[in-house]
This record gives structure tokens, sequence and C-alpha cells, in this order.
């Protein structure tokens, strides 16, 4: 019994080091209107977690970036203001809902810590994020409020996806294949590395991998040799000492396998000896393609890369010299204006990593479903076209002109490719087939690779 005068308070509940790390995070997130992976990059490590709140946390924020707008939607519906709702409160109550609807966490655990996090930064609002949370925790027997596989609204509600986007989706990939994406839109994505071959053999990388406790097993490719492509079953591996310094020394690249088949395909089997790439970005395909070749031919191709972006071209600059890579040149340019930084410069292959909606990538980057508009595709297969355009003037009698994309909407990838055969430009180009087909069009499900789609132009 209390001793007379005393009275002992209930004690408080901590908030678990992983929900609160996931809160820093993603209020970062949402202040610096920040790409999810980039902030965890870059402030991870500050939190200090364990292993296991480190896994935790990761998930978290990326699981909340995804599902962001259903998740809006849910608390909106229990809300009675919600415009007047505070966005770091809202912030907290993203990742309670996320924890009851799509990870199916106890209901006692995620409304418990789900107030603690909301009294955590702001005490007065503990009891609204009690009722919120109780009533959606109720509510959740009933989700998505539909048949999924008649309603598209519950079918998008069920995957998080914008209606538009799951609409769209159906009526372009049919109802099971745009499933499949969706669904595995919400899955970690898988590990896959790439050896560089101008630094060394398989053998050290695939030996330090597996001594760290990693499954390692070889990557083949129907339309193409993939030689050097990993599938690791962990990335906890990437921490370990002797992996880091590998990767450190430009050994292996993280690259998705589709990814990796692009670069294959764009250096192709027939020894080309000079490529412009347009839309280098980071260099990971720069990498990847000179790696191949280097494996392939025993030397590098003569490559310049080229990006509107300088700050890319530097950092492009920058990870080729790391792994070993030789640039002819990189270039700050548009690529819809090549003469004005090319002349009339011609090459054997011209690669073009075109920007796209991303539409095969979500696992990597959640917050695209919530940025793009419909108005994105569009714009995107208009800027692909001007592209492609743009870039044939510049491909050598008998060279080749390789498009890609990383995403899946027929506007932005065969659409583009039709409208340009159609076109003036285009005919003096014939389109070869890859692996057999007319084009490499990977389509995403579980466990499986990146979809990305590729098309080769050779020009007559």
């Amino acid at each position: 019994m209390p001793h007379e005068g005393f009275s002992y308070a209930k004690p408080k509940r901590e908030v678990s080091p992983a929900r609160r790390a996931a809160l820093s995070l993603g209020t970062k997130i949402r202040e610096r209107d920040a790409f999810a992976h980039d902030v965890l990059e870059a402030h991870l490590d500050d939190e200090r977690l364990s292993a296991s709140d480190r896994a935790f946390a990761s998930l978290l924020v990326l699981g909340v970036v995804a599902c962001k707008g259903t998740l809006d939607e849910l608390i909106d519906l229990v809300v009675d203001k919600p415009k007047n709702l505070q966005p770091q409160v809202r912030d907290a109550l993203r990742i309670s809902v996320y924890e009851l609807y799509f990870l199916d966490k106890d209901t006692h655990a995620a409304v418990d810590q789900g107030v603690e996090l909301v009294r955590s930064i702001a005490p007065k609002a503990a009891g609204l994020a009690n009722a919120v949370l109780r009533r959606l925790a109720k509510m959740r027997v009933d989700f998505p409020f539909g048949n999924p596989h008649e309603d598209i609204s519950a079918c998008a509600r069920l995957h998080a996806f914008p209606v538009w986007l799951a609409k769209r989706l159906i009526d372009e990939l049919g109802f099971q294949n745009a499933w499949k994406l969706m669904e595995a839109s919400n899955e970690s994505a898988p590990l896959f590395i790439a050896e560089n071959a101008i630094k060394g053999d398989d053998d050290r990388v695939v030996e330090a991998l597996r001594t760290a406790g990693a499954q390692v097993k070889p990557v083949s490719s129907t339309v193409c040799d993939l030689q050097g492509c990993y599938y690791v079953d962990t990335g906890r591996v990437l921490r370990d000492k002797k992996v880091k310094r590998l990767l450190s020394e430009g050994a292996f690249l993280v690259a998705d396998a589709s990814s990796q088949t692009v670069a294959r395909i764009a250096l192709g089997d027939d020894g080309t000896k000079s490529m412009l790439e347009i839309g280098a970005g980071r260099a990971t395909k720069t990498i990847l393609i000179q790696s191949d070749a280097y494996r392939a031919y025993g030397r590098q191709t003569d490559l310049t890369s080229l990006d509107n972006m300088a700050f890319k071209v530097r950092l492009a600059k920058k990870r080729a010299s790391e792994y070993g890579v030789e640039l002819a040149d990189a270039i700050v340019g548009d690529g819809t204006k090549l003469d004005a930084v090319l002349g009339d410069k011609q090459f054997d292959t011209v690669f073009i990593d075109a920007p796209c909606t991303g539409l095969g990538t979500l696992r990597r980057h959640p917050e695209i479903r919530w940025r793009i508009k419909p108005a994105s595709v569009e714009n995107m297969a208009a800027l692909g076209y001007r592209l492609i355009e743009n870039a044939s003037e510049h491909v050598a009698p008998g060279g080749k002109l390789v498009y890609a994309t990383c995403t899946v909407t027929r506007e932005e990838n065969t659409g583009v490719i039709a409208r340009f055969l159609k076109s003036h430009a285009g005919a003096d180009f014939k389109l070869e087939l890859i692996g057999g087909k007319p084009c490499f069009a990977g389509l995403l499900s579980k466990g499986s690779p990146d979809a990305h789609f590729a098309a080769v132009l050779r020009r007559i």
C-alpha cells in the first residue's frame, strides 16, 4: 500500500527505439520532401540502433512512405478536422496505422506505442491519438472496405496505391500482372550485386559475402549473358568489415539484376568501340557497361557519358574513378539538344537511359507512387521521344540506338519506339530482337528483379 500522503504514478511506457527513430527520420523526409532511402543512408547511423531495431526502423520508414496516401485516408476518416492535425502528430499516427493495417501488428502494442509516440512530441494530443488508433483498430477487420478483386478503390487501398494508378496498371498489364506488381511493390527489394571485372574476379567477392553469412547465387537471364551478377539473400552482410572494404575498393557494386541486363543489352555482342550514354546519372550503368566490356573484350569501350545535371556528372566522374572505369568524356548537356555539345559527332552505340515514371522500381523508391500524376506518364513519354529523335542523328551508319526505362507503361516504352519508327528520323532504323523478342520488358512480382524495359534499333 502507498504510504499515507503519497501516491505512485503509473509508470510511463517507453517508446521503442525503432519507432522513435522512424518518427525522427519520417519527419526529416516530410520536412525536406526528400527521398526515403537518401534520408536513411544519411541519418540512420545517427540513431545508434541495434541490428534488429535498425531493420524495424527501416521497415517502418519505407512502409509509411510507400503507404502514405492510404494511411492519410484512414486517419482522415476518424479525425474531426484533418487539416488541423499537427504535421508531426500525423507523422506519428502514420507509423501506428501502418503497423495495424499493413504489418498486422497486435492491436494493444500498436495502439499503446502509437499513443506514447504522439505523447513524446505533443503531450496534449495523446488523448486524440488514443481515440483515433482505437477506432481504426476496430475498423481494420473490414479493410479494404470492399472486394479488391471487383472494386478498384478497394484494390488500390489494399495495396496502398492511388486509385488512378491502380486503374491504369490494371488496364495496361491486366488484372493478374497489375496485382503482382502492386503486391511486390510493398515488399523489401531483393539484393543483387555485380562483380567488377575491371578490379578482379568473382571468387574473392563471393567468398567474402558467404563468409559474412550470406547465401550467394549466380543469376542467369534468358536474353543475355549475366556473368558476374549474383543474388545475395541478406543486406546485413554489406556491413561486414571485409565486404565493406571490397565495396569501397570498387570490387563490386550493388545493382538490380534488371539494371545489369539493360547494361549488357546496351553493350551488345558486336564489339562496339564507341558509345554515348545519355542520362548517365550516378554512373551505375556506366560502371556495369565498362565492366562487361572488360570481361567480354579485355578492354573498356570508348564511352562518353552525358547528363543534364552538373552535380550528377561530378558524382559520375568520382564513382567511375573509384571503380577503375575509363571515360572518354563526361559532359553536362541537354539530351534533347545534343548538337550543342557534340556537334555532328557519331557513335557506334547511343544508349538512352531515359527519365521515366519509375514504376518498375517502386520497392526501391516508395515515394514515387504518391508523387507522380496521370500527366506524368504523358510528359515522360514526350520527353523520351524527343531524346530518341535527337539521339538518332548521332548513331553511326550500322550502329545501334538503345532505349531503356525502368517503368512499365506502354506509352513510355513501346509507344515511344513505335512513334519513332513511324517518324522521318526513324526511317533509317529497324528494330532488333532481344532474346528472340522485340524488346526486353520485365514484369515485377514477388522476389523478382525490378521491371525494366529496353529496345535496340539498328541504323540501316
